[in-house]
């Protein structure tokens, strides 16, 4: 007998939310990483400047691997840039390079926001992991102990992403700010650079959307699993 868990029907407005979020990435990427910039540098070139230029000379500018895969690790004090980004003197490349180096500004700052959310990862990756396979074997057993510590670990994730927006909308606030002070931009690429870090805001703003509505399913299931 076919049986519908209704609860489902509180992923959609995030996985929505989130198609909707890569297509407005990939539009606003796709369409000023056509359009190149007054100044006409690298990106690498210009996040390794607004680095130095904020008193930042611990963190070095690097080249990693894929599309999109851009990211500041602040154990190695790397600043990674794609390939399509590192070489690149487009308006999209300045922005996604600027938004990093805002992330390594974010450390140098000692910013609460980054800080807790460095320290949280070890701990939301195991949570991540047991979560399922404990509310699942709580499920099975009828054990309802085992299934709130699976959705505890999991409400682990749902903070995570919480702490992760203001780290994200920070770090970008911080690059318009620092091409605008130093004169990299002009204005109609300043709204270029908005334009591609705001797409890429509300991928985050999905993935915590998602997340607050499937933790939310998990405790429908397990109290209708007391009233049983």
């Amino acid at each position: 007998m076919f049986y519908f868990d209704w609860t489902y029907i509180l992923i959609i407005p995030g996985l929505l939310l989130g198609l909707w979020a890569q297509h407005r990435v990939q539009s606003a990427y796709q369409q000023y990483s056509r359009v190149a910039t007054r100044l006409g540098r690298p990106a690498s070139e210009i996040a390794a400047d607004l680095l130095r230029r904020n008193g930042n000379d611990v963190v070095r500018v690097g080249r990693v691997s894929g599309q999109m895969t851009d990211h500041y690790d602040p154990g190695k004090e790397v600043l990674n840039l794609s390939e399509g980004v590192y070489g690149s003197a487009s308006v999209a490349a300045l922005g996604i390079a600027a938004h990093e180096a805002g992330h390594a500004m974010q450390k140098m700052d000692g910013y609460a926001p980054l800080k807790l959310r460095t320290a949280a990862v070890p701990v939301v990756n195991i949570g991540s992991t047991a979560s399922t396979p404990l509310f699942v074997l709580g499920l099975i057993m009828s054990w309802q102990p085992l299934v709130y510590i699976g959705i505890a670990l999991f409400s682990l994730s749902v903070v995570f992403s919480l702490i992760t927006l203001p780290v994200e909308f920070d770090a970008s606030k911080r690059a318009i700010r620092m091409l605008t002070e130093g004169g990299y931009i002009t204005e109609n690429e300043r709204g270029g650079v908005k334009a591609v870090l705001n797409a890429a805001a509300l991928t985050y703003v999905a993935a915590a959307v998602t997340s607050i509505m499937s933790l939310l399913r998990l405790l429908l299931i397990a109290r209708s699993r007391d009233r049983d």
